[in-house]
């Protein structure tokens, strides 16, 4: 038999041992009247009742010490005989274990060593712990498990704890940012019969009451936020979950949190604005300074955001002009730089991969403007240069951190760049967007202009300087294989 297996048994003992003796392992209730911090300010002597998990614990003849954890912090109780009552102090002694999570009466002491500490009077097992808790450092070690037992990871190191409170900052903030200034949160369905609003792949599923096949949304709600604008809404925003059934790496997963606003009678510079003291806002609540480093660069958001040139970008790292070049003269460059492509593609595709490649050249903060029409269906033309659209995309530490148009308000153009969509999806392109008549139908009664902009959780990881799936409380992993 393991040691692992001895520890389980003989916590099952003492727990079977407390029901016959009618102690009730598991109670519903406990009155906890402090935390484990506020314990920590009251004058020495006062009396306290707390409640935590027992984190560690020695005994020294005469005396026990503990540490008790809560959501706080921690604080060692104390265990003395001669003080604390030999009932409770036996109590401590013969049933509990690491792990247990106990309430606590005592009065706060300070210790030889100027510790803050409770002198422990009564104790109360409030759930016992049957698995033994993992050591920080050598415990969970493999991915996967450390993933799938996030609970336990979150138990045992602090940091990553912390960095979900920070997390919990980052979209209050954006969603105080957003109400301050007059824009009204809304929900939009999560099932749709069309998938709109961006160019992914969707979930399929069925509904069984309408008996219709339906898509896990692949957007926050764009198409329906603009039916909005069209219903009279003028500012409005939406966070939550949005699905896409597409590859996972260091930036992408297929269940995430995404942020989207609308705004009538505003454009993209609007937009650029409004986005850049948002993002400073954000990076000060949750770090508490504008400068940061992520994925190797020193990134400063209190300075002058840069402007990226979509075309004199590419041209300036690649010698390729994205209008003048042909598909074949871009697959070579694609060749030469190692990139790999799908040569059936639309030559748009293919300069976005290039795009992709110089984006990562690019520290930032800054706008990436003017990109090609062809690979923006839904964002307004710029009437100096039609082959353009009045888009921004968020450039930071080499990747995208948000984008937002002058969103097209203009149905017989929206439903030209509905069809060539449709017909890159025909020729293989699974991630082009779908043909949403309702929405060209909404927008033939009038959209005004309006500026959109999407941010995920993304931002945070960048923030953090993490890959996005560990800045996910609860990533979707594969189930453990059964033995």
């Amino acid at each position: 038999m393991g040691r692992e297996e001895q520890i389980i048994r003989e916590r099952i003992r003492k727990l079977n041992e407390l029901k016959k003796i009618g102690i009730n392992p598991y109670p519903s209730k406990y009155e906890k009247k402090q935390s484990v911090e506020e314990c920590k300010k009251v004058p020495i002597g006062s009396k306290v009742k707390t409640a935590g998990r027992l984190m560690s614990r020695r005994e020294i003849g005469k005396i026990a010490f503990s540490n008790l954890m809560d959501f706080s912090g921690k604080i060692q109780l104390v265990f003395q005989k001669g003080e604390t009552p030999s009932k409770t102090f036996e109590f401590f002694k013969r049933y509990l274990d690491i792990g247990d999570i106990v309430g606590i009466e005592g009065k706060i002491i300070k210790t030889k060593t100027g510790e803050i500490s409770i002198l422990v009077q009564e104790v109360q097992l409030l759930a016992k712990n049957i698995l033994p808790l993992p050591e920080k450092w050598h415990g969970l070690k493999n991915e996967e498990e450390r993933l799938r037992k996030r609970y336990l990871e979150i138990l045992t190191n602090p940091e990553v704890k912390e960095m979900f409170i920070k997390k919990d900052k980052f979209w209050n903030t954006i969603r105080n940012f957003l109400k301050k200034r007059g824009f009204i949160e809304v929900e939009t369905p999560v099932l749709e019969t069309c998938a709109g609003g961006a160019n992914a792949t969707p979930f399929k599923t069925h509904h069984n009451a309408l008996d219709i096949d339906v898509y896990l949304r692949i957007s926050m709600g764009e198409l329906w936020q603009k039916k909005l604008m069209i219903a009279g809404f003028e500012k409005t925003f939406e966070i939550g979950r949005q699905f896409r059934n597409e590859g996972i790496d260091t930036e992408h997963l297929q269940d995430y949190t995404q942020m989207e606003f609308y705004w009538a009678y505003a454009n993209k510079d609007d937009g650029m604005k409004l986005v850049k003291q948002m993002y400073r806002e954000v990076a000060k609540e949750v770090l508490g300074t504008l400068k940061f480093k992520s994925r190797g660069y020193a990134v400063d958001l209190g300075k002058e955001w840069e402007l990226y040139d979509y075309e004199t970008t590419i041209e300036k790292y690649t010698k390729i002009n994205i209008y003048s070049s042909t598909k074949e003269k871009i697959m070579k460059k694609l060749d030469e730089l190692k990139i790999e492509y799908d040569p059936k593609q639309d030559k748009w595709i293919l300069v976005d991969a290039l795009w992709k490649y110089c984006r990562k050249k690019i520290g930032g903060p800054g706008f990436l403007i003017n990109q090609p029409v062809e690979v923006s269906p839904l964002a307004k033309k710029n009437p100096k240069d039609p082959r353009k659209v009045e888009r921004f995309q968020v450039i930071i530490a080499g990747s995208e951190m948000g984008n937002g148009y002058s969103e097209l308000n203009d149905p017989f153009d929206q439903e030209e760049r509905f069809n060539r969509q449709m017909e890159l999806k025909k020729s293989g392109h699974e991630e082009a967007h779908e043909k949403d008549e309702s929405f060209i139908e909404a927008l033939k009664y009038g959209m005004p202009p309006t500026c959109g902009f999407g941010v995920s959780e993304r931002f945070f990881a960048c923030l953090m300087d993490k890959p996005i799936r560990e800045c996910v409380i609860f990533p979707l992993v594969k189930p453990k294989k059964k033995r």
